[in-house]
């Protein structure tokens, strides 16, 4: 038995080292250019710094523009980009129909382009996390909490944002993994948080006055649970009898919320240093010319109060991702449902 796990731990060995090798010897972009599409976000703030670390590692030089909410600023950028002469383009479409623009351009420039977050007609590739699958785990982590610790009965006030296809999704999967641990758990209320914590605070106020018989809260994105945990206090109600999961990850409040050993119990972690440092590598298979998946998904997790300093450590305000454990988390062939 010994022998044979030696056996395959020196084959899993190889394999890492010859993909680890591949990769160094691969050609490198000079120059890559992206255009995000809101830099004033805690969450893209974050996928610049794991943009930024790939980039150093691999000396390339990282060009930044930002769109602010801008459809055509962010064509003019990534023109003026593709113009300047850069190896490699990434956009983060500030909307999916206006992006097309910059898909056919680069196209027909020969620029190799890389979209993140948001999937547009045409795209070679796109580098993302699965949203049901990020709020499936949640979900899934969420109920075995409280099957343990509240009894087993899971009555919901979820937090969406349905303008947006990527948080209804996670929404759905968050329903759809509590009811694999719980399955009577009941969806009391599903608002509109607006993705903002003063407008999930005043949702979510609303909803309680309706009927506060809740006792989980699940958050499309860490504002909005923030914001709904807010209203859950203020009305009075007790936290003890309460589980909260967030999404996301952008800023340190996740963290900070469960080290007060609260009632903020999961976080359905997407990593953003993580899409950042795997935008980089992507750059790099473009630039290389090779074969890639339409879609190149980026690691999620279901953190607890003992499990997320596997992950990251925190030090006053700064929070230093730790790549080895993320880079390790076992990633969906496909996302569960688009």
């Amino acid at each position: 038995m010994r022998k044979t796990l030696t056996v395959v731990l020196v084959v899993v060995l190889l394999v890492c080292f010859a993909a680890t090798l591949g990769f160094a010897q691969a050609k490198k972009p000079k120059r890559v250019g992206w255009v995000g599409n809101y830099m004033m976000h805690e969450w893209y703030q974050s996928v610049q710094k794991g943009m930024k670390a790939r980039a150093s590692e691999l000396g390339i030089e990282l060009e930044i523009a930002d769109a602010n909410l801008d459809m055509a600023k962010q064509v003019s950028f990534a023109e003026d980009f593709m113009a300047k002469g850069v190896d490699v383009l990434i956009v983060t479409p500030v909307q999916q129909e206006g992006a097309e623009a910059i898909v056919k351009k680069a196209k027909a420039e020969g620029v190799p382009l890389v979209i993140e977050a948001s999937a547009v007609k045409g795209m070679t590739t796109l580098v993302a996390i699965c949203d049901y699958d990020c709020g499936y785990k949640g979900g899934v982590e969420t109920g075995k909490y409280v099957k343990a610790k509240l009894g087993g009965k899971a009555r919901i006030l979820a937090v969406d944002l349905p303008m947006l296809r990527p948080c209804i999704l996670r929404v759905d999967g968050f329903y759809d993994g509590i009811r694999t641990v719980i399955p009577d758990a009941v969806m009391v209320h599903r608002i509109d948080g607006q993705g903002l914590k003063d407008k999930a605070l005043q949702a979510a106020t609303d909803a309680l006055t309706k009927d506060s018989n809740v006792n989980v809260i699940y958050g499309c994105n860490d504002d909005s649970a923030l914001g709904a945990l807010q209203a859950y206090k203020a009305a009075g109600l007790d936290t003890k009898k309460l589980a909260v999961c967030g999404t996301g990850g952008e800023g340190n409040a996740f963290i900070v919320a469960m080290k007060e050993r609260g009632p903020y119990v999961v976080e359905a972690a997407m990593f953003p240093e993580a899409v950042g440092y795997e935008c980089i590598n992507m750059a790099v298979k473009l630039f290389n010319n090779e074969k890639v998946p339409e879609h190149w998904v980026t690691p999620t997790f279901a953190l607890t109060q003992s499990t997320w300093n596997k992950y990251y450590d925190l030090k006053g305000e700064v929070r230093t991702i730790k790549w080895a454990a993320v880079n390790a988390i076992k990633r969906e062939p496909k996302c569960g449902k688009y």
